[in-house]
């Protein structure tokens, strides 16, 4: 299985789109359900999603391979749940994916924000406000780690233009080559172009980020 996190506005704006990308290739609607006519289509969809079986109320602690020979109404009773950990230092984007079609898909014990936010500054967002809420979110990895039969990493999205994906952004990573320094850990990270750049720090952020 892979973790995906995602960490500051942009990061989770590209992790909105990825989850978009995954349920629209594999025919899983907005309630996690599987609405396509080739079962292959979930065969390992295990690995970015969890799946909780409707039919017993109970959520599975061993993410299985989906068997492709299970019928339609096996997998009917199959809701799909991303594996995917919502990470940001101000509520805004995480509100607005909560009020989003994809936001009844994430646990909102999975969605953690601050309130301050980092202000484009790669210090307050890796001492300051992150340090505020690091334990929180490492909690919220531990959760998915323990419910996983053989986590293979974790896929981090984030900018290293801003300061939260950043500075935080860059604390998360550290947390996680810490806890646990056998599983790869795999960033998608959005640098700053001069041409289009409109914060005068953004340079400083992503050499900060880039060090670490």
């Amino acid at each position: 299985e892979i973790l995906q996190i995602s960490v500051g506005q942009c990061g989770n704006q590209i992790g909105k789109i990825f989850w978009q990308t995954v349920l629209d290739e594999h025919k899983i609607d907005y309630t996690g359900a599987f609405t396509g006519d080739d079962v292959r289509k979930v065969e390992k969809l295990d690995v970015y999603m969890a799946e909780v079986d409707t039919s017993k109320r109970k959520k599975e602690s061993n993410m299985v391979m989906t068997d492709v020979h299970k019928s339609h109404k096996e997998i009917g009773n199959i809701r799909y749940v991303p594996r995917s950990i919502l990470l940001d230092l101000e509520p805004g984007v995480i509100d607005s994916i909560k009020a989003s079609q994809l936001g009844p898909l994430f646990a909102p014990d999975f969605m953690i924000h601050g309130v301050s936010g980092a202000g484009n500054n790669w210090a307050k967002g890796h001492y300051v406000a992150g340090a505020e809420i690091i334990d929180e979110a490492m909690d919220a990895v531990r959760k998915y780690v323990e419910d996983c039969e053989c986590l293979q990493g974790f896929q981090l999205t984030q900018s290293l233009g801003g300061g939260t994906g950043s500075g935080f952004g860059t604390l998360v990573l550290n947390k996680l080559r810490d806890l646990y320094p056998d599983r790869i850990s795999c960033t998608y990270s959005v640098y700053p172009a001069p041409k289009v750049s409109d914060i005068v720090v953004e340079p400083y952020n992503a050499l900060l980020s880039i060090q670490h």
